[in-house]
C-alpha cells in the first residue's frame, strides 16, 4: 500500500495590485499518520507557554513579548523528522502575462505547480490542505486540482487524491506553514524593525545555514527554497 501525505498550503501577496513585488507559496507537509501526533505536540508548545489550544499561530502576530514561545514553536518543526517544508518565492516585478497568452490566474496556478512538483511522487498519495483567503478559494481549489493532476498525468487522481480548503485557525501544521512562509518572505522583501521576527529569523539560518535569500538545492528535504524570477519582453530571467 502506498504512502499518504498531508500537504498543508499557505500564500502571501499572490494578488495582482497589491503594492508587493514578493509572493511566497509555502507547503509543510508530513505523512498522513503522524499528523495528529504533531498537532498534539504543538499544542503542548502552547500550553507551556500558557496559551490555549486555540491560539492561532501567525507570522504577523510575532512580537518580542511572545518571543520564547515562537523560537520553541519553530524548533518543533527544525526537531521533527517527520515535518518538512518548501518555499517558492516568485518576484512579480515587471511580468507581462499578456506577452505569454496568459492571465494572472494562469500564472499563479504554474506557480503552485513549481511549488509542489518536487514534492508529489508518483509512488505515493497526497492530500493537499490549503488555507482559506477569500470567497473564490472553492473554485480556486477546484482548478488547481485539474491544473496539478492533468501536469501529472494523474487523470484518475490517484496521486492527488483530496485537495480542499480548511480554516488555518483549527490546523497547526497550517500555522507552522504561515509561519515560516512570514520568515522567507519577510527577509525577501527586505523587511526589518520587528525584534521578535528578526530573533526568529536569526534562528532559521541558524538551524539551517541559509541565509533565505537564495534557492537551495532541489533536494533539500527539510528547508527548501526556489527563487523564481520570470522572463518579461524586456529580457531573459536572472
Amino acid at each position: 500500500m502506498s504512502e499518504i501525505f498531508n500537504i498543508y498550503c499557505d500564500e502571501s501577496c499572490h494578488l495582482p495590485g497589491d503594492g508587493q513585488r514578493v509572493m511566497v507559496l509555502g507547503a509543510v507537509w508530513c505523512p498522513v499518520e503522524k499528523a495528529r501526533e504533531i498537532a498534539v505536540r504543538l499544542r503542548e508548545v502552547k500550553a507551556a507557554h500558557r496559551l490555549s489550544a486555540g491560539f492561532e499561530v501567525k507570522w504577523n502576530k510575532v512580537s518580542p513579548a511572545k518571543r520564547a514561545f515562537y523560537r520553541d514553536y519553530l524548533d518543533y518543526f527544525f526537531d521533527d523528522d517527520d515535518l518538512h517544508f518548501r518555499a517558492w518565492v516568485a518576484d512579480k516585478n515587471g511580468l507581462v502575462h499578456t506577452a505569454f497568452g496568459q492571465s494572472h490566474d494562469d500564472w499563479y496556478y504554474k506557480m503552485m505547480f513549481g511549488l509542489l512538483e518536487p514534492i508529489i511522487r508518483p509512488d505515493a498519495r497526497f492530500r493537499i490542505y490549503l488555507d482559506k483567503k477569500d470567497t473564490r478559494s472553492a473554485q480556486k481549489v477546484a482548478k488547481l486540482h485539474d491544473v496539478l493532476c492533468n501536469n501529472l498525468y494523474d487523470f484518475d487522481r490517484k496521486i492527488v487524491e483530496r485537495l480542499q480548503v480548511v480554516e488555518s485557525d483549527a490546523v497547526e501544521c497550517l500555522q507552522m506553514a504561515d509561519l515560516l512562509l512570514g520568515a522567507v518572505g519577510y527577509v525577501n522583501r527586505g523587511l526589518g524593525g520587528n525584534a521578535g521576527k528578526e530573533a526568529l529569523i536569526a534562528r532559521i539560518r541558524e538551524r539551517t545555514g541559509y541565509e533565505l535569500t537564495r534557492s537551495t538545492l532541489l533536494r533539500e528535504p527539510k528547508f527548501n527554497l526556489f527563487l523564481w524570477r520570470g522572463r518579461n519582453v524586456a529580457g531573459p530571467a536572472a
